[in-house]
């Protein structure tokens, strides 16, 4: 218990002084995971969206501010009488790099259907350990659902969905609902992990960087971070888009299990034969975008 409230201390001590000259990790971007993955799939190419007239993009809309620090969150919405489905998306990158733009062709694409959505910026782990993170996506979530109105939000209808690290920090949100100004009625997890500790996990430096320290040091926050530990009878229709590679669902086969227990909705596909970021391209974007808007129209009725 020491080490939890620990943690959370030196959390608290890095919002407060909202580290603006930390070093940005850049590593995980659209071009650089590209020129990875080309190497084994030479056939790909980045997806490209056609732009929708209808879609109205507002860019670095500030959600919350930490002293000096601002985070933003980009809108993607038409104009309408008509509430619509809201969608947060939440990009990956190993809890220590990535940006939201990379979330952009999956929330126009959205959009184009009739879904607003917001691609968040979050505080990453050379900024703010766990969970700043989670405490960030909330308050994005709580943004939203006060500005409803401007954004056409139907506020019974939001779903989080997250790539990656994005996906499990999704299905942590979704897993933790218990205020409802932060409250989401969705999961969609495309190849994210649902428990830190688990047989088919490989998670090591990059989720120590994130959690604070190692499993051995940190076995409560490894626990209380894997969005499995809180399954419930609570917990909202959840759907997995995966890679077939075990290490990037570990514990999920678990979680659907939990899922089966409470009756709760939930669906499974599969991407096979694909590299991890398969949604950033050509190939299998398409396919994601429509696994997802069919499990939403499903569970919204829309």
């Amino acid at each position: 218990m020491k080490r939890v409230i620990c943690i959370i201390l030196i959390t608290v001590i890095q919002s407060s002084f909202a580290q603006s000259n930390y070093t940005k990790d850049t590593s995980y971007t659209i071009a650089s995971s590209f020129r990875k993955d080309k190497l084994k799939f030479p056939y790909i190419q980045i997806a490209k969206v056609k732009k929708d007239k209808r879609v109205i993009v507002e860019n670095e809309i500030v959600y919350k501010e930490i002293n000096s620090r601002r985070l933003h969150l980009d809108a993607f919405y038409k104009k309408s009488k008509q509430q619509h489905p809201a969608v947060v998306l939440v990009h990956g990158g190993g809890w220590k790099s990535g940006d939201k733009s990379q979330m952009g062709s999956i929330a126009s694409a959205m959009a184009a259907k009739g879904y607003s959505c917001f691609a968040i910026e979050y505080r990453l782990s050379p900024e703010a350990i766990y969970p700043a993170a989670v405490q960030d996506i909330k308050e994005a979530i709580q943004y939203i659902r006060k500005n409803a109105k401007q954004y056409n939000v139907d506020t019974s209808r939001v779903a989080i969905l997250g790539c990656s690290s994005g996906g499990q920090l999704a299905a942590l949100i979704g897993t933790t609902n218990s205020t409802p100004s932060s409250t989401v009625q969705a999961i969609i997890d495309i190849d994210g992990i649902l428990a830190f500790k688990h047989p088919e996990s490989e998670e090591g430096k990059a989720a120590s960087l994130w959690l604070g320290g190692e499993y051995e040091t940190l076995p409560e926050i490894w626990k209380e971070a894997s969005a499995l530990t809180h399954v419930n009878e609570k917990t909202p229709p959840t759907l997995y888009i995966n890679s077939d590679m075990p290490r990037f669902h570990a514990g999920r086969d678990d979680m659907i299990a939990k899922l089966n227990q409470h009756a709760i909705y939930n669906e499974l596909k599969t991407i096979p034969n694909a590299p991890h970021s398969f949604w950033f391209y050509d190939s299998w974007f398409n396919t994601t975008v429509d696994y997802s808007i069919q499990f939403l129209k499903k569970v919204f009725n829309k």
